[in-house]
């Protein structure tokens, strides 16, 4: 198994795809100015209490308030509190914790109204970023997220990932932790972790408590919603989570980004940095290595599969529809025998598009319908098995006796939306087009003036892969590509794009930006 991670950067935001052998797995979108993303630290301010939901509503700077449950306000509540004060007052001067005095614990079945008030400030950190009308859900249970370790303030406990199975790792990885950690700070050894040096884990502590003394830092003569501590990008947490042996290469079409990544690998990885690689090539990053085209398939409300069965998914406000069909696939077995297989291939496939839609809250999935329980039993296993490989916290329900498996998957993100029906491309509903010969006119018009009027250099030409082959047919000599080499003494490169409209085209100059006219 090899993953790869794809990193397009464009002037409205950067697009992130990750690859697993060579089948695209996640895909996700970074803009310069997201704010309120997972694991982002506020100072917030309390606007009103809701005794009835036992929550509170806190203004952390959004346009709607954010919502904060009691339950959410973790056992170290009160330290945390009590902290917070002391720092904005200047009576914390430090960030250690060695010599702080911790409170009591929170109980569980407590009243929110009985620790919290209106305008009073609180230390949150996202637990949801804002979906639909809803603003960010808050936890006052701060972590500190690392490669190799989860950092905790107030608690002394110390707990090791349970996919970890050895129990003298575990044990070992308790004892290393035990003598690591500073007074008053507790830590969850995460999976990576497993047969890694005591050096190792001390540079990753080290990290977490320089963000830890970040946030005293920001927290001294802080007033109303402030950031306190962001997340890092999206890229770099993707590498610190999944960064492994199986991680192959990294491809980024920026220069300036790849030194950046470069730098953040030498630093969680130092003998992984080389995997890290500029792409500058003509064509577009996401078509070189089959991304557009793997979104158009697996973004639509049909998804085909290899054999012939396709899914049809729909949306709806309470939950995710999924419903498997076998299409014009033939099985020479047998009925049961072909809707086993099509439904262990529906399951893989279904698995890799939760992860990628990034589907959350309920999904109910409707197999088909397979009269032997043995084989019911084989499918959820295998179900299970494609799961294994998402970082979203799922649970699966066996299938019911009408072939309906329910999961519920962890939400923290808006579901990813992309539309994949086009308008058409030449008529706009009016019935009537352009004639063909017209539209290579006027590109034809186009790279006159950008070749003869304005003197632009390195010039090349994208175009839905249709057009390319109009463009390029009848070889040497005799393409419309040949033509337009010998009128303007230059030779125009022409690359196909799948994401285009069938008539959409765009010129791009030698370091691939495209060319306003």
């Amino acid at each position: 198994m090899s993953l790869e991670l794809i990193v397009d950067v464009r002037p409205n935001g950067i697009w992130l795809a990750l690859l697993r052998d060579g089948k695209l797995i996640e895909l996700h979108e970074e803009r310069g100015n997201s704010d309120f993303a997972v694991g982002d630290i506020y100072l917030g301010k309390v606007r009103r209490l809701s005794p009835s939901l036992n929550a509170a509503f806190v203004d952390v700077g959004y346009d709607r308030d954010a919502f904060l449950h009691y339950l959410d306000l973790g056992p170290q509540f009160p330290s945390l509190q009590k902290f917070t004060k002391d720092v904005m007052r200047g009576k914390q001067n430090v960030s250690s914790l060695q010599y702080f005095k911790l409170e009591d614990e929170l109980k569980k079945d407590g009243k929110i109204d009985a620790l919290l008030s209106s305008s009073q400030h609180v230390l949150v950190q996202v637990a949801k970023e804002p979906i639909s009308s809803k603003g960010p859900r808050l936890s006052s249970e701060i972590t500190l997220a690392g490669r190799y370790l989860v950092l905790a303030p107030f608690s002394g406990k110390i707990s090791v990932s349970q996919k970890i199975k050895s129990p003298e790792e575990k044990k070992r990885l308790k004892s290393v932790m035990e003598g690591l950690l500073p007074k008053n700070f507790g830590a969850i050894v995460r999976t990576v972790a497993e047969n890694k040096t005591t050096e190792e884990l001390q540079q990753d502590l080290s990290l977490l408590l320089e963000k830890w003394d970040s946030i005293h830092k920001n927290l001294k003569g802080s007033q109303g919603a402030k950031r306190i501590l962001g997340e890092i990008n999206t890229t770099s947490s993707i590498l610190r989570d999944l960064l492994n042996a199986d991680f192959t290469n990294v491809h980024v079409n920026s220069a300036e980004l790849q030194e950046e990544i470069t730098t953040y690998v030498k630093q969680i990885a130092p003998n992984k940095d080389n995997i890290v690689k500029h792409y500058d090539g003509r064509i577009p990053i996401f078509e070189k290595y089959g991304i557009n085209k793997q979104i158009k398939v697996l973004f639509g409300k049909k998804v085909p599969m290899n054999s012939g069965g396709y899914l049809i998914i729909e949306h709806t406000e309470a939950m995710h529809v999924i419903d498997v069909n076998s299409g014009n696939r033939k099985g020479a077995d047998g009925q049961e025998s072909n809707a086993l297989a099509t439904n262990i291939e529906a399951a893989e496939e279904i698995a890799r598009i939760l992860q990628l839609r990034d589907m959350g809250g309920i999904i109910c999935i409707d197999f088909i319908d397979m009269h032997d329980r043995e084989n019911n039993r084989v499918l959820f296993e295998k179900l299970k098995l494609f799961m294994k490989n998402d970082r979203a916290k799922h649970n699966i329900i066996p299938p019911s006796k009408f072939g309906v498996v329910e999961i519920t998957r962890q939400r923290v993100r808006e579901v990813t939306e992309i539309e994949t029906n086009e308008a058409c491309p030449t008529c706009n509903g009016t019935g009537e087009i352009q004639a063909s010969i017209l539209y290579a006119e006027e590109i034809e018009n186009r790279l006159g003036f950008l070749i003869q009027d304005s003197g632009a250099s390195g010039v090349s030409l994208q175009v839905h892969p249709y057009l390319e082959g109009y463009f390029k047919k009848g070889g040497i000599f005799r393409s419309i590509q040949w033509r337009w080499f010998f009128k303007f003494k230059k030779w125009i490169p022409i690359t196909p794009n799948t994401s285009f409209h069938l008539l959409e085209y765009t010129f791009v100059d030698k370091h691939q930006e495209a060319i306003e006219l």
